[in-house]
């Protein structure tokens, strides 16, 4: 096996096989942030003299040449390579020789792998960024359609007050602000170059740190060598919280929407195309598709734990466990980012009941508003509760079945365009167009 820090031993194959593990598999997801990464570093050294004039070129022809290959699906990583990094290094080698050798000058493969998930991280965020917010811009616009559609609102799993289908979807709607704010604070975190930390403390190189970080639309770096590999395990834990509040916004939204689909329920009606039958019942349209986004979204929830039950008890330093995350942190973001574009169009194509409050079933949540209006006539608020009361108790309780609530983030003041405001300035101030316009030159 071709292992760039090979210095002709052997090594026991089933410890080979163990060590490796799942490691060429997941590289896959990296490779060409580790070529983007590449091409940035040796641009650095070529300027600080340890990459002669004329080799530049070359190293960036044949760099762009392997990006263009896993971009069109025919880059592997061959069986005897080690990870994507003894992949890229050996391609190189193998065309242009020496000059090949000396792209991994001032590095270790501890900060580029840190680099490659970094570049991976906040690209992925980028895409979960945009279906949050197609799922965002569908539940407004289903929310502002039917802002005057009353339906039950529960406290205990009991009918409590009237509600509408304006603040239900808008509601989830507001959540997702606050989950991209979160995602925000994890993109600033992960948005710092690490390269240049090498195996966790330096390099006696005259490395220019702050010039990769340029090349690569980085906001800045990470400063202290030893905290930039400290870094590795806290940004995937901290990007997979964020990931996790979004999965859990999505994961109610399916809860509910299982729910109010059901016959017991009526509220709304999934299309035919998200549902399944039944083998053995045939008037079965079972909301397979929700239930599945609600599982897949609270397992994801769950990643958080798992990497900080891999890196809660490790000293600072590089150690293997490290690579285990990979596996859980690379896939939740294909995961999640189809749970979320399954819902927006879910969502998109789902049928209101805008008559579930004719049933007298719900009488009831008209009781608060009957409160309210007596005490507005001047009834002290007690005397009414109780009268209202014994109304419901004696069957003597007939209600307007109207509500008149004005104020801000009620049913007849939702606010969304305010919403939609706090969604913008949100993604806004991620600034992917400074990252974008980075890796165009370098490509």
């Amino acid at each position: 096996m071709y292992k760039i820090w090979d210095k002709n031993s052997t090594i026991n194959q089933k410890v080979e096989h163990f060590t490796i593990g799942r490691d060429r598999e997941m590289d896959l997801y990296l490779a060409k942030y580790d070529v983007l990464g590449s091409m940035a570093h040796c641009t650095m050294l070529e300027e600080i003299g340890l990459i002669e004039k004329q080799e530049l070129p070359l190293l960036l022809s044949e760099l762009k040449n392997i990006y263009q290959s896993i971009e069109n699906g025919d880059f592997t990583i061959e069986e005897h390579i080690e990870d994507i990094h003894s992949q890229v290094e050996l391609l190189l080698t193998q065309k242009l020789g020496d000059t090949g050798k000396k792209i991994h000058s001032g590095r270790s493969r501890n900060d580029q792998v840190l680099l490659d998930l970094k570049l991976f991280t906040r690209a992925k965020i980028r895409e979960i960024a945009d279906s949050v917010l197609r799922l965002f811009e569908t539940l407004i616009a289903q929310s502002d359609r039917y802002k005057d559609v009353l339906m039950p609102g529960y406290t205990h799993m009991q009918i409590a007050m009237p509600s509408s289908f304006g603040l239900w979807f808008g509601a989830y709607a507001e959540s997702l602000v606050d989950d991209m704010q979160l995602l925000l604070g994890s993109y600033r975190i992960c948005n710092r170059n690490p390269l240049g930390s090498a195996a966790g403390y330096g390099s006696s190189f005259p490395l220019k740190r702050q010039r990769t970080a340029e090349l690569l639309g980085f906001d800045g770096i990470n400063y202290n060598v030893i905290y930039a590999q400290m870094g590795r395990g806290k940004m995937e834990r901290t990007v997979a919280l964020a990931l996790a509040g979004i999965a859990a916004t999505v994961a109610k939204l399916a809860c509910d929407a299982c729910m109010f689909n059901s016959q017991n329920f009526g509220f709304i009606k999934l299309a035919a195309e998200f549902t399944t039958g039944s083998s053995i019942m045939p008037h079965k349209k079972n909301p397979d598709v929700f239930e599945l986004v609600r599982a897949k979204c609270n397992k994801i929830q769950s990643a958080p734990q798992q990497i900080m039950a891999i890196t809660n008890n490790l000293p600072s330093g590089y150690f293997r466990d490290l690579q285990i995350i990979k596996e859980i942190f690379l896939p939740l973001f294909d995961e999640l980012n189809d749970c979320l574009l399954m819902t927006a169009s879910m969502m998109e194509k789902i049928t209101v009941n805008e008559h579930i409050l004719d049933d007298d079933n719900y009488t009831a949540i008209f009781s608060v508003e009957e409160v309210n209006r007596l005490v507005l006539a001047g009834m002290p608020f007690r005397d009414a509760y109780k009268k209202i009361g014994l109304d419901i108790e004696s069957g003597n309780f007939h209600p307007a079945k109207t509500v008149e609530h004005t104020h801000e983030g009620s049913i007849g003041n939702l606010q969304n365009d305010t919403i939609r405001s706090f969604m913008q300035e949100i993604i806004t101030d991620f600034r992917f167009d400074k990252v974008k316009m980075a890796e165009k030159k370098l490509i």
